[in-house]
């Protein structure tokens, strides 16, 4: 199932907080269903009967990641939540990382969790000055990928508060190291013009899919929007490539 987010155009995320949201974004083209509760943080993490009703909806149609909670950098508290997230059947556990000392120690406890055919994906705050050396621990651990996002959601968009040259070296990086590299964090419809030609793998979604702020009910219209503008901007991509050719 995850191979499949290799696609040759950046898959398109969706943030949704409950089954009828996770079936309106399957309606509207989202390429991974991300279970996600933002009323409880940047990384909020929803009720495992959630998460399961959410896998049951999905059905394997498309992978389903979820995240964890906004955790401290505690190796056994951030293992132990791990493996309860991967135990509702979610095919991507998200980790949250949000600066700390015992970041590399979390990280290599997380390696030898058990969680079944799940896999890890760390998500790096952009505007925590992220540490890009950590990449490469979750490549020795085998981690499937690795995100950037925003913990403060007031301060704007990724591409207000970290520069287009960072992530740039951000996504090389990942891709040095064989890790799926994404790219969230309060992604405005105007950002897949901006974000999709740099090749991320993934491009995640909750605000602008949602009527009012991320909080909102996820609205069919907004989320088809944002499947239609990556589908655009990477066909205008390779026309302009098969034009310089």
């Amino acid at each position: 199932m995850l191979h499949g987010l290799r696609l040759g155009r950046p898959a398109f995320l969706a943030s949704v907080t409950h089954a009828s949201e996770a079936a309106c974004a399957l309606r509207a083209g989202a390429d991974v269903i991300d279970a996600k509760n933002p009323l409880t943080g940047a990384l909020g993490a929803l009720d495992a009967a959630t998460l399961r009703a959410i896998v049951s909806e999905v059905a394997g149609r498309k992978p389903v990641s979820a995240t964890m909670g906004d955790l401290e950098p505690v190796p056994s508290i951030m293992a132990d939540a791990a493996e309860a997230t991967a135990a509702t059947g979610v095919d991507i556990v998200k980790v949250g990382l949000f600066g700390g000392r015992d970041e590399a120690a979390c990280i290599a406890r997380l390696g030898m969790a058990h969680l079944g055919s799940a896999r890890v994906v760390a998500v790096l705050m952009a505007d925590r000055s992220p540490d890009l050396s950590l990449l490469q621990y979750m490549a020795a651990q085998r981690f499937v990928g690795v995100m950037l996002d925003t913990a403060d959601k007031d301060r704007g968009s990724l591409t207000q508060v970290m520069p287009l040259s960072v992530i740039e070296k951000f996504l090389a990086e990942a891709r040095r190291l064989h890790l799926l590299a994404g790219l969230a964090g309060s992604l405005r419809l105007d950002d897949v013009a901006l974000l999709a030609p740099l090749g991320a793998d993934v491009l995640g979604f909750r605000g602008a899919l949602c009527d009012g702020a991320r909080t909102g009910p996820l609205d069919f219209a907004r989320a088809n929007a944002v499947r239609n503008a990556i589908d655009a901007t990477v066909a205008a991509c390779g026309q302009e490539q098969r034009s310089v050719a």
